[in-house]
């Protein structure tokens, strides 16, 4: 589980001395337990992952504004640690053979967001580790 992951690694990296690492792993922990304390119950992985993906988000965001190379470091080594935590998502091609069988049905939608509801409906069906952004491509 990515809680119980996230666990064991802050103190490893602790005695690794990667502090970046450490530090990190904290805030990513932070962030899923404020959401647990605003729900009022443990995160499922799914949403563990995506208050992951919006750390990351937020870290690409601010390295499109840095102007330190040693915060762009930062940031960088960050989201590699993040990364690292998340599942592999699926690529584009991927993507594309699981569509296969909806192919028509995507083809034959009256624009994208319904296409999209019909890729997503099969993908989630699936418990494919996708993001929105390669299933708009594929």
């Amino acid at each position: 589980m990515l809680v119980d992951d996230i666990k064991k690694r802050i103190p490893q990296a602790m005695k690794d001395k990667k502090v970046v690492e450490r530090d990190i792993l904290r805030v990513a922990l932070s962030e899923i337990q404020n959401h647990e304390n605003r729900s009022g119950k443990p995160p499922t992985e799914e949403e563990a992952s995506k208050i992951i993906r919006k750390v990351i988000k937020s870290n690409e965001e601010t390295l499109l504004v840095a102007t330190s190379e040693e915060t762009k470091a930062k940031l960088l080594e960050e989201n590699q640690v993040l990364n690292g935590l998340l599942p592999q998502t699926w690529d584009v091609a991927k993507i594309l053979a699981a569509l296969e069988p909806v192919a028509a049905q995507i083809k034959e939608a009256k624009g994208d967001g319904p296409a999209t509801g019909v890729a997503m409906k099969l993908l989630k069906s699936l418990g494919a580790p996708v993001e929105g952004k390669d299933v708009g491509e594929a």
